[in-house]
């Protein structure tokens, strides 16, 4: 026979005021924070209770409100807190920022329980909003991932909500990330959310031209927008004069981005020949510029070395931009701008040969805040990768270089011989020793069958990794 918990007193006063509506509504103003919002609320909700104190006397519970489906629980519960008003203390902020399926859950268990978990506990209060000194009594923060075709149920039923609260609340989104839907959804949700409110963008769609267009607007509009990430955007179907057209629409819009200090461009087909053009633009000084993947003149190279607003560059990432035939000088007068802030330097899959090392060795040597070095896909030799390690093992504070297996270690078909690679291992391992610290070093050998990522061997360890 199991024992029943009896309930605690708590339990009880509120399923007592929920009993008596004229005693719940006559002591609202007296009644502890501690039946507030989620105790008393969860037993009201369950009970389509229309008398919660101060807060669910004006709300008409709709048939499906006895639980049917957790997106229209979740929806109701939002509707009734920005009604809620207390003596002592008055709904503000509303955060669905990175929150479970089950907060309200999880927050009456640990209100009741006098504890609250490590997630809630570590959480951070949020931060003012441009527009939160305004005359709205409520903000709610939400992060957008818009990634299926049509508007989930969840989403739908939220902008709803706030579309008829439109002059009651604020809805603040800081982070927006479009991996797949159409844009006539997005501008709907666009139109709804303040712009400036929005700190980070990510764009991961194969966007063509005209949708390009009708984004760009918006983008304008984001002035407090510090991280940007752009994927997969192809306009190179269009006729050169349309193409003109439509890039310089889209990076005159980076002369009101003037917070942006994080700027990722992937697979973007509208940077070759001009890169200037968007350069010239930036007004503020970026932490961050990865532009990979993309193809790129020489010309844009050097414009990107003159650019002032990379003088104070932590990361630096230029994986897949080939490299090959270009003069490396302005890679050289770029990393001497950046050398005293330079934190973070990718060169994987350049195609950067011998012969063009020796250009960047000279610049390489005075960035002495490096962390992270990567120059995985080169084809170079065991002199020149010699070299180069004798230049980077000299940085005190890197502790991570990521380098390919010397070219003589492969067949002539490509295939890496383990024998000759494991006979210059042991010759780099040599120079290695000769320098006291603490520095991790990874050859990429092969691409991991099973995760696809490329696999390495780590002279520390002395085995295969990835």
């Amino acid at each position: 026979m199991s024992i029943r918990t009896p309930p605690r007193l708590l339990e009880l006063v509120g399923q007592s005021l929920l009993r008596h509506q004229a005693l719940a509504i006559s002591t609202q103003e007296e009644l502890p924070t501690e039946l507030f919002p989620s105790p008393l609320f969860m037993e009201a909700f369950s009970r389509r209770c229309t008398a919660y104190p101060g807060c669910l006397s004006q709300v008409r519970w709709p048939r499906w409100a006895s639980g049917e489906g957790p997106v229209q629980k979740r929806v109701l519960k939002f509707s009734a807190l920005p009604l809620f008003s207390h003596r002592r203390w008055k709904l503000q902020v509303l955060d669905l920022q990175d929150v479970c399926e089950n907060f309200w859950m999880v927050w009456s268990e640990a209100m009741a329980h006098e504890f609250f978990p490590n997630a809630m506990r570590n959480r951070k209060l949020v931060q003012d909003c441009p527009r939160m000194r305004g005359q709205q009594p409520l903000t709610v923060f939400i992060e957008l991932w818009l990634k299926n075709r049509t508007l989930d149920e969840y989403l739908t039923c939220l902008l709803l909500w706030v579309k008829q609260r439109k002059d009651l609340l604020h809805l603040c989104c800081k982070k927006l990330k479009i991996l797949g839907m159409p844009f006539h959804n997005i501008r709907s949700i666009l139109k709804m959310v303040n712009l400036d409110c929005i700190q980070e963008v990510e764009v991961n769609r194969k966007w063509i031209l005209p949708i390009l267009t009708q984004f760009t607007p918006y983008l304008g509009h984001m002035r407090n927008l510090q991280k940007l990430v752009l994927s997969h955007m192809d306009v190179s179907r269009y006729v050169s004069p349309e193409q003109k057209k439509i890039v310089t629409q889209f990076t005159t819009q980076f002369l009101k981005l003037r917070c942006l200090q994080k700027f990722y461009m992937n697979s973007v087909s509208f940077l070759e020949g001009h890169l200037d053009q968007l350069l010239s633009y930036l007004k503020t000084p970026l932490k961050i510029l990865a532009i990979t993947n993309c193809v790129l003149l020489e010309s844009d190279l050097r414009h990107l070395s003159q650019c002032p607003s990379v003088s104070q560059l932590k990361t630096l990432d230029l994986r897949g931009i080939r490299l090959a035939n270009f003069s490396l000088v302005p890679l050289q007068v770029l990393l001497e701008k950046v050398a005293a802030t330079l934190e973070y330097l990718d060169l994987d899959d350049c195609g950067i040969v011998d012969s063009q090392v020796n250009a960047i060795l000279p610049a390489l040597n005075r960035c002495f805040e490096l962390t992270t070095f990567s120059f995985c896909g080169n084809p170079i030799s065991m002199a020149t990768l010699e070299n180069l390690l004798c230049h980077t093992i000299r940085l005190n504070n890197i502790c991570l270089e990521l380098h390919p297996a010397p070219r003589e270690s492969y067949d002539a078909d490509g295939t890496l011989c383990w024998s000759r690679f494991a006979q210059l291992r042991a010759e780099l391992m040599g120079r290695v020793r000769d320098f006291r610290h603490p520095k991790r070093i990874l050859f990429c050998t092969d691409y991991c069958s099973h995760c696809g990522n490329r696999s390495f061997y780590d002279l520390e360890v002395d085995q295969c990794c990835c």
